[in-house]
């Protein structure tokens, strides 16, 4: 599955029937191929996103900071009030 979706990532117009028949031979059903291309198509879209917009992966600091804010808000933005129970 992940070479399939490497080529399909990296170079889509060499892909191929043959390479869909090898997932079924290996014993990948239809759906399971079809959502791990969804969650491929998702990571590539999400990567050229931050590409073009010039984000970079943070230092050990950034990471430790990003981790604190978690912990302390989750996923809530500090400037948002969370959502009541």
């Amino acid at each position: 599955m992940l070479a399939y979706l490497e080529k399909l990532t990296l170079t889509p117009d060499a892909l191929t029937a043959d390479d869909a028949r090898l997932l079924k031979v290996a014993g990948v059903t239809k759906a399971a191929a079809k959502e791990a291309v969804w969650v491929a198509y998702c990571f590539n879209q999400i990567a050229r996103i931050a590409d073009a917009l010039g984000w970079e992966i943070p230092d050990a600091a950034g990471f430790t900071a990003s981790a604190k804010s978690l912990l302390s808000f989750g996923y809530t933005l500090p400037f948002h009030s969370k959502p009541k129970a």
